[in-house]
């Protein structure tokens, strides 16, 4: 007797098995990206302007959200806020994951003393509390979108540099990066062309995750007033603001709140819901 399992299957896309999860997830990112992208032109007042004669104003046709503590629109800070959280957390993911990355390839071809030293240089910079280096790091030097995005990617480095570096040392002692040392390659070669294309997969899925890590960072450097200065603010500074009207005008948090969750928990679905020949290196 055959049976037909009553499970349904994922849909095929170019190839490949996609989730309705994951397609989901997709477009949430994809939407508060293109927020991010064109937000100035978007935001129907700017987001210094008090446009409301009441603090912590209720939701109207004129202000979709209501207002903050000080009057001013609280979409448009929203809608700018976005700007600032997705541009800062990506500038800064890109920068860690390739530095991270390049060392981690470097100190597993190489090894010997270069790998050691690296290592447990890495080691000790990730044995530091990352919230306290940053509390330290922002304190000392002064808030603003460099140092920000610098703190941060020093900050997740360490766990790129690891992630790779163990990727790469697999790879490093397999038959056809003999051969390639063997014709007398250089090391650039080695890393860009023989080990770079067998890990990219892997690697761009730890490049989500640590955006995921980094937006949560910088909404908890935000919240502690550590992120970006008034008037403008990522979302993590927007709950900051509003927090003592959360009992009077609910939107001014809970929309910050929830705008945090849903980009990160939608990174985490789309990483968990992708195909598998893009997530495995060995499918």
């Amino acid at each position: 007797m055959i049976t037909k399992s009553l499970a349904p299957r994922p849909s095929s896309l170019f190839g490949y098995n996609v989730s309705l999860v994951g397609v989901v997830a997709f477009a949430i990112i994809l939407g508060w990206t293109i927020i991010a992208l064109f937000a100035p032109y978007i935001v129907p007042y700017s987001v210094g302007d008090i446009v409301d004669t009441d603090y912590f104003g209720p939701i109207s046709g004129q202000l979709w959200l209501g207002s903050d503590y000080l009057g001013r629109d609280m979409l448009s800070r929203v809608l700018m806020g976005a700007r600032y959280t997705v541009g800062i957390s990506l500038a800064a993911v890109a920068l860690c994951c390739f530095c991270g990355v390049a060392l981690g390839m470097t100190a597993a071809v190489i090894g010997g003393w270069f790998d050691t030293i690296l290592s447990r240089f890495l080691d000790a910079l990730n044995s530091i509390p990352s919230k306290l280096f940053g509390l330290v790091v922002v304190a000392a030097v002064g808030s603003s979108i460099p140092v920000l995005i610098i703190t941060l990617a020093v900050i997740y480095t360490p766990g790129a540099y690891r992630f790779a570096r163990a990727l790469a040392v697999n790879i490093n002692t397999m038959d056809f990066l003999t051969v390639a040392r063997t014709r007398g390659e250089k090391v650039g070669y080695i890393i860009t062309s023989e080990i770079l294309p067998n890990i990219i997969r892997p690697v761009l899925a730890d490049f989500g995750l640590r955006f995921v890590f980094v937006v949560l960072l910088l909404s908890g450097l935000s919240f502690l007033g550590l992120g970006l200065q008034p008037p403008y603010a990522d979302w993590g500074a927007l709950v900051r603001e509003n927090i003592g009207g959360l009992p009077f005008a609910a939107p001014a948090v809970v929309v910050p709140s929830f705008a945090i969750a849903s980009l990160t928990i939608s990174v985490n679905l789309l990483i968990d819901n992708l195909p598998r020949r893009i997530r495995d290196r060995s499918a």
